[in-house]
């Protein structure tokens, strides 16, 4: 059975480095499921491989990432994006980023995929969004 899951961008960064909780990602990838991740959280996870590695080593996870995962990637950015993104980033105190993966995952209807307890704890148990948690 399918199910849509919304990758933050530590799940991704834990899968591409290996790290605790990259085998939950790997089965998610693997399986027969919808995973999305909007540009916007696919460029967290560029700057942090910028950052950690070697620029040419960010690029091909950057060219993974969209052109041989399975990863659905979303540009679009609608009022309904704005709205939600702009709602949560202002009710959380949260990043960016972080806003775009849960309006992601309320427009979608799926599941967020991530281990950043610290942000989102308080949203699981406030608002009507799922997670699965890696770690």
């Amino acid at each position: 059975m399918s199910h849509k899951y919304v990758l933050d961008s530590c799940a991704i960064i834990a899968f591409l480095y290996g790290e605790q909780g990259k085998d939950a990602v790997k089965d998610l990838l693997n399986g027969d499921n919808e995973v999305y991740m909007h540009s916007v959280n696919v460029l967290e996870v560029y700057y942090d491989a910028i950052k950690r590695i070697e620029s040419n080593k960010a690029d091909l996870f950057l060219k993974w990432i969209f052109n041989d995962s399975p990863i659905k990637i979303l540009h679009e950015i609608t009022e309904n994006t704005i709205r939600d993104a702009g709602y949560f980033k202002s009710a959380y105190k949260i990043s960016l980023g972080d806003s775009f993966v849960l309006a992601t995952a309320k427009l979608q209807n799926a599941k967020i995929i991530s281990s950043d307890h610290h942000e989102f704890d308080i949203i699981e148990k406030q608002e009507n969004i799922n997670f699965l948690w890696i770690r």
